[in-house]
C-alpha cells in the first residue's frame, strides 16, 4: 500500500511538472558574472576557510581570518603590480618594435 501512494505521488509530481514548465526566457537567462572584486572576495574566504580548517589547531582560532584578509590584500596588491606592469611592458614592446622596424627601412633605403 506504501507503494501505491509513493508511485500514485511521483505521478502527480511528474505531470504537475510537465503542466508547469518554466518559460524559456527564465530557463535560458544567465547569471551576472562576478565582479573582480566578487571574485577575490571568495576567493580570500575559501582560503581562510582552508587554513582555518587545517591549521586552527596548530596556531589558533584566528588563522583563518588572518588568511582572508592577507590573501585579500594580497590579490589586491598583485593586481595593481600588475596593472604596472602591464603598462610597462606595453613601453617595452612598443620600443622594441619601433626600433626593429626603423632598422629594416634603414637598410632598404
Amino acid at each position: 500500500m506504501p507503494d501505491e501512494k509513493l508511485s500514485a505521488r511521483i505521478q502527480e509530481n511528474y505531470l504537475r511538472a510537465r503542466r508547469e514548465q518554466p518559460k524559456s526566457a527564465i530557463a535560458n537567462t544567465k547569471a551576472p558574472e562576478p565582479t573582480l572584486d566578487e571574485a577575490r572576495a571568495d576567493l580570500a574566504k575559501a582560503i581562510g576557510k582552508l587554513a582555518d580548517q587545517f591549521l586552527s589547531k596548530r596556531y589558533g582560532p584566528l588563522v583563518g581570518t588572518i588568511a582572508e584578509t592577507t590573501t585579500n590584500a594580497t590579490l589586491q596588491q598583485f593586481e595593481m603590480n600588475l596593472t604596472k606592469a602591464k603598462g610597462d611592458i606595453t613601453l617595452v614592446v612598443q620600443e622594441f618594435s619601433d626600433r626593429i622596424f626603423s632598422t629594416g627601412k634603414l637598410r632598404r633605403e
